[in-house]
């Protein structure tokens, strides 16, 4: 892990990932399942704190069956027609989320000399959600949800990079991607001739994700206070 200070020259544009890059991914689940809880506790008895509970399963491992793990450790019989229901809250909710602090002084700071975008997967309305609960909408541009072109072109695709060189009008290499899961977030821009940063943070949901084939960044820092980024 890179600690010191890592300095790109340069860069024009700073495009940006969302989830556990400029806010915990985590705060957003939590968010996630309060509003469940509400919906849930509107139908039936809980028998326990439905938000406690679903932290509780989420992070014993069962994270993408929670709603059904919780329902079926109920003994509810509307597991089938419910969860369905349960995942479209989720997912649609107001989240209650906030930036890293490293990340608004980063976005405050690098707003005055660079354009900055966001490219970011996941569903588009509860993105779009987020970035409005962040404050966000009017800060990035261009705003890239790759699912709103199908979720086949989500990273590692390329087309969401070759459209954000489009629309600035700026080289590769004038182009810096920052994202946090090295699984999938640094293939494209590697390849395009992008500068590319992980900020691996501790709480991060992808934290131990191992970097794929062409997917290493080219530096890894802990907080994007390490980063200096000049023209």
């Amino acid at each position: 892990m890179n600690t010191r200070l890592i300095k790109l020259t340069g860069i024009s544009v700073v495009v940006l990932d969302l989830d556990d890059t400029l806010y915990p991914e985590r705060e957003f689940v939590w968010s996630g399942f309060e509003a469940v809880a509400v919906w849930l506790r509107e139908r039936m008895d809980c028998p326990v704190d439905p938000a406690r509970r679903m932290r509780e399963l989420f992070d014993s491992g069962s994270r993408g069956r929670v709603f059904n793990a919780l329902l079926a450790e109920w003994a509810c019989p509307h597991i089938a027609d419910w969860v369905p229901l349960m995942i479209d809250c989720y997912r649609s909710h107001q989240p209650i989320i906030r930036l890293y602090p490293d990340a608004k002084k980063a976005l405050t700071a690098w707003r005055k000399t660079f354009q900055l975008s966001l490219i970011s997967d996941g569903m588009l309305k509860t993105q779009q959600n987020k970035l409005r609960a962040l404050g966000l909408e009017s800060v990035l541009e261009p705003i890239v949800i790759t699912d709103q072109w199908g979720d086949s072109f989500r990273k590692p695709h390329p087309r969401a990079f070759e459209y954000v060189e489009s629309q600035t009008g700026h080289r590769a290499s004038q182009c810096v991607y920052i994202g946090d899961n090295r699984l999938k977030d640094f293939v494209a821009p590697n390849q395009l001739g992008w500068r590319s940063v992980c900020v691996c943070r501790g709480d991060g949901l992808y934290a131990a994700a191992e970097a794929s084939e062409g997917g290493r960044p080219e530096f890894q820092i802990e907080t994007l206070s390490h980063l200096l980024l000049c023209k």
